[in-house]
């Protein structure tokens, strides 16, 4: 007797089963979508039907990466000399990347590799009706690999342009790709030749020329774009669209996509920081950074327009937006500062006394046991330490550079002078500020705020 899955599935049985399979999986009915995708993975095996509609599944999002990853793995081990169904899985790949988190490393799965090989090879002497298949598979899969694959994947993309100059999905791909890869006059092109070869405005379309026009600086294109959309904006701060938007959250990046190489093509360094919004895909940081990014307050940076996620803030929630470059580097000062107080937030309200966009950026706010013969003589000789509570706060200062430091120490001086019980110590700044022995003092009870 024959088994089931060696039987040939019939068209009716396979689009029966795909629909049961989607079905559970909107559901999230998890166990049963497997149960049902059983027979399509055994007959995807000798079946190119089956194997396309497991394809168009995962290429559907209904799976998670994780699922999706083995599918397609299954797939290619079986078919990797069929070359459509290659083509196939390279333009399925994207549905197998968390494309929203913009920055992160090269896949480390081996599918991709052996996916973009197959196909570099396949295209090396193919037959001309098959080109076009092969380099929309290989345009995706080489855009999901980092910066490893840039040439092969910007000469696919030209290419398909080439093959097929009014496919407006082509030309908006090739501007996808120059977006992420920092080239934003080429892909502002791209995007006008993709908007202009449809009837109706697409609103994905119409996003990443507006995020392209911003990255190359030009203001009229990116304001119309936004203003097209029903955006309340105008030309402003930075010769660049200017409209006053909520606040939002960036996770920069210490290397984004846009800016790295294929030698050096990870993330480094990352922190989720505030923008002060100025457009749909641009702001200024405020938030002094923990780490060093090479970016840092006051400096402005161009967002991609896909959320990472939501943080959630009372009944607020707040996008976080993928860093995609650094349009503006700002010219600031930044000090290490530790601080006492008598309530929370009463450093952080110093700043609103400062002048120049000066800040003083808490960290970390919280509550620590000192000994009070310490805090007052380091050196003298003692046995019983005498406890002291403190209610301690740590962060940077951040100035611009046209402040001088004798002149930011006096604001902050006079601000804190207005305070009850409220210290703040900067050694650097007050050594730079000439004062060389508070530097010292400051130096000490720095020291014992940080450690403890």
């Amino acid at each position: 007797m024959i088994s089931l899955f060696n039987k040939q599935l019939s068209e009716r049985k396979i689009e029966e089963t795909v629909n049961k399979v989607i079905s559970a999986l909107k559901e999230d009915k998890t166990d049963l979508a497997w149960k049902e995708l059983s027979p399509l993975l055994k007959a995807q095996k000798t079946q190119e039907k089956v194997a396309s509609s497991l394809i168009q599944i995962v290429e559907e999002n209904h799976l998670s990466i994780e699922q999706g990853l083995e599918i397609l793995e299954s797939i290619y081990n079986e078919h990797k000399d069929n070359i459509k169904i290659v083509s196939n899985i390279g333009d399925a790949l994207e549905s197998v990347r968390d494309i929203d988190q913009l920055n992160i490393s090269p896949p480390e799965h081996p599918l991709f590799n052996s996916v973009v090989n197959t196909l570099i090879k396949a295209l090396e002497d193919c037959n001309p009706k098959d080109e076009e298949l092969i380099l929309s598979g290989l345009s995706t899969a080489t855009r999901m690999m980092g910066r490893q694959y840039d040439s092969v994947a910007e000469s696919s993309y030209f290419r398909l342009t080439e093959l097929d100059p009014d496919y407006a999905p082509y030309h908006y791909c090739y501007g996808l790709f120059c977006k992420t890869r920092g080239m934003f006059k080429e892909g502002m092109s791209a995007n006008q030749k993709a908007a202009s070869l449809v009837e109706e405005n697409i609103d994905s379309y119409q996003w990443n020329l507006g995020i392209c026009a911003t990255g190359a600086g030009e203001a009229e294109v990116a304001l119309k774009v936004w203003k097209d959309m029903g955006n309340k904006i105008e030309i402003g701060r930075f010769n660049l669209p200017d409209g006053g938007y909520p606040d939002c959250k960036v996770r920069l990046a210490e290397r984004p996509l846009a800016e790295r190489d294929s030698g050096n093509d990870s993330p480094g360094l990352e922190e989720t920081i505030w923008i002060e919004r100025l457009s749909p895909c641009h702001g200024i940081i405020r938030s002094v950074l923990y780490q060093d990014l090479g970016i840092d307050y006051g400096d402005v940076v161009l967002m991609d327009g896909a959320p990472i996620t939501y943080h959630t803030y009372g009944e607020q929630q707040i996008p976080v937006f993928p860093h995609l470059a650094t349009l503006v580097k700002s010219d600031y000062n930044f000090f290490d500062f530790a601080a006492t107080q008598e309530h929370e937030g009463q450093v952080r309200d110093i700043s609103t006394s400062l002048s120049k966009d000066a800040v003083v950026y808490s960290h970390t706010e919280n509550y620590q046991v000192l000994c009070a013969t310490c805090w007052r003589d380091p050196n003298k000789d003692h046995t019983d330490h005498q406890k002291e509570e403190k209610h301690v706060v740590t962060g940077r200062i951040a100035a611009p550079a046209d402040i001088q430091p004798s002149e930011l120490l006096d604001q902050i001086d006079k601000a804190i002078s207005e305070l009850e019980n409220c210290k703040i110590y900067s050694p650097q700044l007050c050594e730079l500020a000439g004062q060389i022995e508070r530097a010292e003092v400051e130096k000490r009870r720095y020291d014992m705020l940080v450690r403890n």
